[in-house]
């Protein structure tokens, strides 16, 4: 009678285990609708697992000391809540917890991770564009979330272990499996890489005279559109993924790096990757089968087709080759429209006592701290709804204006390390999500794509 009670409630146990999920995938979805209508910020929380160096770093304490700090105090209370165990000597620990589209604990894999992210990625070719950020203290996991365990040597991507790429590398490999599955010739993909160091615009992939990758400063400027732009920045049309990632590791080694107390790796400077895809459509219908008749005059005003040397040279062999004027008049008759993915890995902002730095180092420490800070002012300025946005207090703000302002889904990627020795750091990092969350920039616009249910 006993097993039979027990299985019975066990089978109880499952159904509403059951319902319960089912419940929880419907309301996840709702609330993603909600963040779409509202334009919100989506932010999701990555804890790392406690590493060698955590204890390595603090060296010079006592051990007393070192075992509280080494203690684990960020924890995930389930997919969607950070709890933070808050205690100071003579008081009453605290717990704390943050809410968060998604919460990933220190066991989770960079699979499990990316899943979460792909969807966005097919709204590049819907027509929106993209930017997914990483941002948290340094040591902190934002460059290997971003990019993958990266070698001493020369810091390319480890191809032979897979399973640990980083969202830039298997962003653009599910980019390029999208593109597959449209029409041939219809797409093509550009690449930039810049930093931005002690307030300072780099240029990743510029050649010198030797025709040698050496980062090459640049401006950025708001066009009359009110559009951010890096004037003379460097665009590599690429084919492929590997096309992609054997550029990407050529920007990535003039990349500053520094090491501190906290991370022997440091970044100093903050990345960004850029993919701007352009769609090829046909003039005839371009302007007919937009959903916005205002929109359509616009961009027939706007996008004339400026295309890259390869498709510069195809396109000339066709010509060649048209056997009236009608075909050739066909081919001239092209519109482009670009979607752009922005894939940032932010420098890790830093307490100086911690991180030990000093000299030039220091310098760097307080441009990355006080851009950070002009991102979390920028983002306040939005969530007020305030007249004047501070965009170019920072060349980082004034760099991801268009993303940051409500031109691109946005999607906040927060990294912390889960020990009593960075409770602060990863208490700003919380705050900063919790506020990014709240911010409300509207409903993002698409750039809508002829389709047959409006030829029709």
């Amino acid at each position: 009678v006993f097993q039979i009670k027990a299985f019975d409630l066990e089978q109880s146990l499952q159904e509403v285990t059951e319902r319960y999920e089912k419940e929880k995938q419907k309301r996840r979805a709702l609330h993603n609708n909600l963040v779409e209508l509202r334009g919100n910020i989506r932010v999701h929380c990555r804890i790392r697992p406690s590493l060698p160096f955590d204890t390595a770093a603090g060296h010079s304490i006592s051990q007393d000391r070192q075992r509280n700090f080494s203690e684990e105090v960020a924890s995930a209370a389930d997919d969607e809540t950070v709890l933070v165990k808050c205690s100071r000597p003579g008081h009453a620990s605290i717990n704390k917890t943050f809410q968060f589209e998604r919460v990933y604990n220190a066991s989770e894999s960079q699979d499990t991770v990316f899943a979460d992210v792909a969807p966005l990625l097919t709204s590049l070719l819907d027509g929106y564009n993209v930017c997914i950020m990483a941002y948290g203290q340094t040591g902190s996991g934002k460059t290997y979330t971003m990019l993958g365990p990266q070698l001493e040597e020369n810091f390319a991507f480890p191809i032979e272990n897979e399973s640990e790429l980083g969202i830039i590398p298997r962003a653009t490999q599910e980019v390029f499996r999208l593109i597959s599955e449209k029409p041939p010739g219809s797409y093509w993909v550009e690449v930039s890489v810049v930093e931005v160091y002690n307030n300072e615009i780099f240029d990743l992939l510029a050649k010198d005279s030797c025709g040698k990758v050496s980062g090459v400063k640049r401006d950025v400027v708001t066009t009359r559109e009110g559009k951010s732009n890096v004037p003379l920045l460097t665009h590599e049309t690429v084919e492929n993924a590997s096309e992609f990632l054997h550029l990407v590791n050529k920007g990535l080694q003039l990349r500053v790096r520094h090491p501190t107390l906290v991370h022997a790796h440091s970044s100093r400077s903050h990345l960004v990757v850029t993919l701007t895809i352009t769609t090829v459509i046909s003039g005839d219908n371009f302007g007919i089968l937009w959903e916005d008749e205002q929109t359509s005059q616009r961009l027939n005003k706007e996008v004339s087709c400026t295309f890259p040397q390869k498709m510069r040279d195809n396109k000339s062999t066709s010509s060649s080759r048209a056997s009236s004027p009608a075909q050739l008049e066909a081919t001239e008759k092209l519109k482009q429209v670009k979607t752009r993915l922005q894939l940032v890995d932010l420098a890790g902002s830093e307490c100086v006592g911690m991180s030990g730095v000093t000299g030039a180092a220091l310098r760097e420490t307080s441009f990355i701290n006080r851009s950070l800070s002009a991102l979390a002012d920028v983002l306040g300025a939005i969530a007020e709804q305030r007249s004047h946005v501070p965009y170019r207090n920072s060349k980082l703000t004034h760099l991801l204006q268009d993303s940051v302002g409500g031109d691109a889904k946005l999607l906040v990627m927060l990294c912390i390390s889960p020990d009593q020795k960075y409770l602060t750091e990863s208490m700003q990092t919380l705050g900063f999500g919790t506020r990014a969350r709240q911010v409300q920039r509207g409903q993002v616009k698409k750039k809508n794509f002829p389709g047959q249910s409006k030829a029709k």
